[in-house]
């Protein structure tokens, strides 16, 4: 999974993206502080991993990992060249889903003042600010992309009407001021077409409420607005506050879970992003087990057992024969894979098998 991270300058973007990915010293406090996107790996935080280990014998554990895409902050009149224009925009369109950092602490953080680019603090402002330059951001594609579609379309091929039809539709919805993905797409054609142009306002939207450490579980009147806002699209908003996450992203592991006691936080705030963006992301785990690694592989739901190997190598995936399945409960409960196989609770699944969520899985293909 890749996630790029967006905002206007100074909402605590590249604070927060250096405390998940432990990547150093702090951006300095002004506009376009990050030059070039940094990229960061951050694995995904997996109790189902150790619960493994525990009954089976492994050299190592590889969770799942989440890349983390930083780049620049974007102002108004990016889509125009502002700022550092599409240079940056364009990183956007590689990503699964872009997360949105949202300004939801004073002018005055940690006694230090904190200039907000448009003078006041509105995260409303701010997250309708981002939408719209990312609008007209495809917008210009699509206009740009019309003049060569309308005459592809006029040797009537199947595929060619529908990038032109498509595209009409696109630009009548982007106009409105709309996000590509509020378009209704329904026939495969067209489907394609769609995901071949790799809007960035078809990518869906986890929304980061950069709050105060007055108020780390985000239960203030600011950081309300943004998860008002995050429901009202049908997306995801975490509150985390990136000054507290960078305090505990230099803590040993002890110092870590006293701090988050004394704040009444249950988790640091990668968890609560990795949770949110699997489910944004409608994805889900798989693991495989053995002696040199106990691994986490990450599929979208409703993945076919084929899909799945094809992740781990494509030749698992082209000469996949079956596949040999138990559940990390199974194993939890009955303690080994012998017993699993005594209990006949390990199921051999063929190629139109629907993957769930913690299956542990032996893939048998031949090429």
């Amino acid at each position: 999974m890749e996630a790029g991270i967006v905002g206007l300058p100074n909402v605590g973007k590249s604070t927060l993206f250096n405390a998940l990915t432990s990547a150093g010293a702090l951006a300095a406090n002004y506009p376009f502080a990050t030059i070039e996107p940094n990229v960061g790996v951050v694995p995904i935080p997996d109790p189902r991993l150790e619960v493994i280990r525990g009954h089976i014998e492994s050299k190592k554990i590889v969770p799942a990992s989440l890349r983390l895409v930083d780049i620049a902050g974007i102002v108004r009149g990016a889509s125009e060249g502002e700022g550092l224009g599409n240079k940056f925009l364009s990183h956007i369109r590689e990503v699964d889903a872009i997360v949105q950092v949202v300004r939801c602490f004073a002018q005055q953080s940690g006694g230090e003042d904190v200039t907000h680019v448009d003078g006041s603090v509105d995260p409303v402002r701010d997250i309708e600010t981002i939408a719209t330059e990312l609008i007209l951001a495809d917008l210009q594609t699509v206009e740009n992309a019309l003049p060569k579609a309308e005459r592809a379309a006029r040797a009537k091929g199947p595929a060619e009407v529908a990038r032109l039809n498509v595209l009409r539709r696109l630009e009548a919805v982007l106009t409105e001021g709309k996000p590509a993905r509020t378009l209704e797409v329904s026939d495969p054609a067209e489907q394609r077409e769609l995901k071949l142009l790799t809007l960035i306002t078809t990518k869906k939207v986890l929304y980061i409420a950069n709050v105060d450490d007055t108020d780390p579980l985000g239960e203030g009147e600011l950081a309300s607005q943004v998860r008002a806002h995050a429901e009202a699209e049908g997306m995801e908003m975490v509150p985390i506050c990136a000054k507290i996450e960078s305090e505990l992203s230099e803590l040993d592991e002890a110092d870590r879970l006293e701090m988050l006691a004394d704040l009444g936080m249950d988790e640091p705030a990668l968890n609560k992003l990795a949770r949110s963006a699997y489910h944004l992301l409608d994805v889900q785990s798989f693991y495989t087990a053995g002696p040199m690694e106990i691994r986490a592989w990450t599929v979208p739901v409703g993945a076919r057992a084929p899909q799945a190997a094809g992740v781990i190598h494509t030749d698992f995936e082209r000469g996949f024969i079956r596949a040999e399945v138990y559940s990390v409960d199974d194993l939890d409960e009955l303690g080994s894979e012998k017993a699993i196989r005594e209990a006949g609770r390990l199921r051999i699944e063929g190629k139109d098998y629907v993957m769930r969520d913690g299956d542990v899985c032996h893939f048998l293909f031949n090429v």
